[in-house]
């Protein structure tokens, strides 16, 4: 990762390039908040994970591969827009409440009461009350989940149109039952849409359409004045496999569309020197944990 000002064109007299104007004000704090971890087959994530094939009928290992996959949520100090929550986590008692199959196959492998939202809001000095507005990257049950806490609230609830048809589509239908879950999606949530393909939401930050994995997906891009660009991927990318080139596996949707919003990111990574983050791996998210991005 680099600061904004330190790629290459970047560093060019009089550029600046149109990826990183919307820089957000003096003051703006960047908290990325673990909020559990998950365990699950690898084939989920990458595609041709544990396949067998004549020749090596136990796989590429020998056994199943399984992943370790960290959850996380990003909190927003803004000077002007107030406390700004990017994606929710499961929400409390999650295995209980997603119930058989799915919390059998998505198991929970860690977990501290630090890991519940509202712990993990108040382990860096602020009360989850104090949140002015959601951001949702993708509404399925592991990034969504913690929305119960908004339900009933007049807080801002942002998402993509087509996600959000997309998930009470799959809630009313059962088309997609099993990570689109009807007690978060709720009509007395205080739902936000936006159609556009790229929309500078709050100053500094910016949201990307990123169809593929899910239909109506979004990407986060933070342009922060001392620690630079972020860019946070909900599921576009489970693991750093993903954004390097393997393609999703068994939760991928339309690989098409996920290409090229794969595409798009490598041109964004490019032009602004950002960090990629994914929206699972481990290795990635946990050296920001316990930091302050300003």
């Amino acid at each position: 990762m680099t600061s904004l000002n330190l790629t290459k064109s970047q560093a060019q007299p009089n550029i600046i390039l149109p990826q990183v104007l919307n820089r957000a004000p003096e003051g703006t704090k960047v908290f990325v908040l673990p909020v559990g971890f998950l365990a699950a087959d690898a084939g989920w994530f990458l595609r041709g994970a544990n396949t067998s094939t004549a020749s090596n009928p136990a796989g590429p290992n020998g056994k199943p591969e399984r992943r370790d996959l960290v959850m996380y949520v990003v909190l927003i100090d803004h000077p002007t827009e107030g406390l700004i929550l990017w994606e929710t986590g499961c929400g409390r008692d999650y295995p209980e409440v997603w119930g058989m199959p799915v919390a059998d196959i998505f198991a929970r492998s860690r977990y501290e009461p630090e890991h519940e939202l509202d712990a993990a809001i108040a382990k860096v000095g602020y009360h989850i009350d104090d949140v002015k507005q959601v951001i949702i990257g993708h509404l399925h049950l592991d990034h969504a989940g913690g929305l119960v806490h908004w339900i009933g609230k007049d807080v801002p609830i942002w998402v993509h149109k087509v996600e959000l048809e997309s998930a009470f589509y799959s809630a009313a239908t059962g088309a997609d039952d099993a990570v689109y879950q009807k007690h978060y999606l709720s009509l007395d949530l205080n739902w936000k849409v936006f159609d556009d393909r790229e929309l500078d939401i709050f100053p500094g930050m910016t949201l990307h359409w990123l169809p593929g994995h899910t239909a109506g997906l979004c990407g986060l891009q933070i342009n922060l004045i001392e620690s630079g660009t972020f860019v946070f991927l909900s599921d576009h990318a489970h693991v750093q496999e993903n954004y390097h080139g393997t393609p999703q596996g068994w939760l991928a949707r339309d690989h098409q569309a996920w290409f090229s919003s794969n595409e798009r990111v490598k041109r964004l990574e490019k032009a602004t020197g950002g960090l990629i983050v994914p929206g699972h791996d481990e290795k990635v998210a946990t050296p920001l944990f316990g930091k302050v991005f300003k």
